[in-house]
């Protein structure tokens, strides 16, 4: 067990122990939880801010429903660690590890986990799919609760499900939106609580349902009684609670809740659980909640954390040089010489590196929320107007919106560059956080160009060539990490970088191998091992290899054998492509491709993933090795 754990932690084995404590027990156990959190996750890193901010709700959740016959849905899904821990995974030791805890729900480990995917503003389309299938099977024993927070409700796909949601009222369906973003009190008084009873009360409903029959009744007069009335009732409330969005869509509210208060979150949870219908529980948190450090964290609330001292909160080591300090970097630099050249982050303005940029150029930078698919629409809007807007996501968020790059901005030859932070293999983020899809994706985009630089150089480079282009989308990509030493090039052909050449022995095999950004260090140990068994191996780097650069198909026949190394999908990226372009211009050589099999890939180090999908330099050689018949 990595930390030590409290007696009431410690004996809570399944929600059933959760809700046999008292309710002087329960604010005990929030503690508890609270300092497991904090040494725990400072041991092995993770979303740290957000459990902290949901610890109450969380306990207040299992003592009301009964997990796993009422289905929970975690929106975010890092927000799930106090829901681990009160379902009985209390080993923290190997979090975000290989064979250890997921830092999101996984069905793998516990009935009581239900959607494992981590990408925002989809657990309300879950719990709406869910809550129907129940209906249409007539189990009309269990709820379905949706928590959604940490910024989600700014993606549209949250709305359009609210929107289907309000639709029905034979759903025993319950939002727990986690208001951690929002400045009003959540104490709110007894006439808020007495309001909440009274939404939520069926004779209430079926009192203005009468009036509403009887006044309507009475022609335009009775009309206009009806009318003020509501009016009335519907302005009063809003002045007591910030409701109105909500009631608006037809879906009855409770809230504000105080959310590290348990008992008022049992009460308001218990309350909507009696209603039967759709109904909202509005929680005000604080990310962060309890741990000094996240509370002064002014940046994000130590939403996600390294290895740090608890005590302080400060880093165990310090970061190195990252990708993404240089890319936060350069652009500040292209935003002085350039006016024109605006960004635009998806509710990631830090993570990305566009802080910086935000602080000195405010009245050009866009955090759009959640929503990647309105950031790339309204990039393209932004180029037809004159401007030149740079989106900054992690690699894998931009699945989310590849009609969008596809449709608004590809096909009006629109002038945007995506730049993608974490492409590649992440590693401890799971499954979904893998920015692996990208480039097999984006190369059916016509006109896209793509950038995988090596360095910081090439980084530079190629960032300011991609916001030279205005006819077409750029997309720059590097991963997770420090960046690593600069890798000169010995030669260039046609714009094409030549790294390495090992000449071999004579008559020797042919090698071309040719690496793609990050990989480009494997690429070239992988050519040094193939000099010693006597194979001529020539070493290229296209920082743009997508649409697939001349030079590289022309240097294909000149080859026995040629390899490609990527940290994206075989099935379908840059290495495919080089193949089917020197097929297309009739070379004949054989393909040895390195990368990311057709499959999903389990939380591990992102060195022992490689190792696991054959992607290592000896993995390179002997995959040579054995299309040149010396294995």
């Amino acid at each position: 067990m990595s930390s030590s754990r409290g007696p009431l932690l410690a004996g809570i084995t399944s929600p059933e122990d959760v809700r046999r404590l008292s309710s002087a027990q329960t604010v005990r156990l929030s503690q508890e939880i609270r300092d497991f959190l904090v040494d725990s996750v400072s041991r092995t890193g993770g979303h740290l801010g957000p459990n902290l901010g949901v610890v109450e709700m969380t306990v207040a959740m299992h003592r009301v429903f009964r997990s796993p016959t009422d289905t929970f849905v975690f929106d975010t899904g890092h927000q799930s660690y106090v829901h681990k821990l009160l379902t009985g995974r209390q080993d923290f030791s190997e979090l975000r590890s290989k064979d250890g805890l997921s830092g999101y729900p996984s069905r793998a480990e516990s009935a009581h986990d239900v959607v494992e995917n981590s990408h925002a503003s989809t657990a309300l389309s879950w719990a709406d799919g869910i809550a129907k299938a129940n209906v249409v099977r007539g189990l009309t024993d269990r709820h379905v609760v949706a928590v959604i927070g940490d910024g989600a409700l700014t993606g549209g796909m949250a709305w359009e499900a609210l929107n289907n949601i309000a639709e029905s009222q034979d759903r025993r369906l319950v939002v727990v939106v986690n208001d951690n973003g929002r400045s009003y009190s959540p104490t709110i008084g007894g006439l808020a609580h007495h309001l909440d009873t009274l939404r939520v009360t069926q004779g209430y409903e079926a009192f203005l349902g009468w009036g509403k029959r009887a006044l309507t009744r009475g022609g335009a007069p009775g009309r206009f009684a009806y009318d003020w009335l509501h009016g009335l009732k519907k302005g009063l409330k809003d002045v007591v609670a910030p409701q109105g969005m909500f009631e608006d869509l037809g879906m009855k509210y409770i809230g504000p809740v105080d959310g590290h208060d348990v008992e008022a979150m049992e009460r308001a949870l218990r309350a909507a659980r009696a209603f039967g219908e759709p109904v909202i529980v509005h929680a005000i948190t604080e990310k962060g909640r309890g741990y000094s450090p996240a509370e002064q964290d002014v940046a994000d609330r130590f939403h996600a954390v390294g290895k740090i001292h608890p005590e302080t909160g400060l880093p165990v080591a310090p970061s190195r040089f990252g990708w993404t300090s240089v890319f936060a970097d350069e652009i500040v630099e292209i935003g002085r010489d350039r006016k024109d050249v605006v960004a635009i982050t998806a509710a990631m303005l830090h993570p990305v590196g566009l802080a910086p940029f935000a602080q000195e150029f405010p009245d050009r930078t866009f955090d759009v929320g959640i929503a990647e698919q309105h950031a790339a629409t309204s990039a393209a809007g932004m180029a037809f107007a004159g401007l030149h807007p740079v989106v900054a996501v992690y690699a894998t968020f931009l699945n989310r919106a590849f009609d969008q790059v596809l449709l608004d901005v590809a096909l009006h030859r629109a002038g945007v560059t995506f730049v993608l932070d974490r492409a590649g293999v992440t590693g401890s983020d799971g499954a979904s956080h893998n920015g692996m899809w990208d480039m097999a994706m984006l190369r059916i985009v016509p006109g896209l160009r793509l950038a995988a630089p090596r360095d910081e150089k090439t980084l530079r480079t190629a960032l300011r060539e991609a916001v030279d282009v205005d006819d077409a989308p750029t997309v720059l990509r590097y991963p997770k990490g420090a960046i690593p030493a600069p890798i000169e090039a010995v030669d260039t052909i046609d714009g094409v970088d030549v790294l390495a050449r090992h000449a071999g022995d004579p008559d020797a095999p042919r090698v071309l191998v040719v690496g793609v950004g990050s990989m480009v260090p494997v690429a070239l140990d992988a050519a040094s091992s193939l000099a010693l068994h006597g194979v001529s191996a020539t070493v290229v780097a296209p920082t743009w290899v997508l649409p697939v650069p001349p030079a590289v198909v022309k240097l294909v026949p000149e080859h026995d054998v040629v390899v490609t190394v990527e940290d994206g999908l075989v099935d379908g990226g840059v290495g495919a492509a080089i193949a089917q372009r020197s097929a297309e211009a009739g070379a004949g050589s054989r393909f040895v491709h390195a990368g990311i099999g057709h499959e999903f890939l389990d939380t591990a180090e992102r060195s022992e993933i490689l190792d696991a999908q054959r992607m290592t330099a000896g993995d390179v050689v002997r995959d040579v090795l054995g299309a040149l018949g010396r294995a």
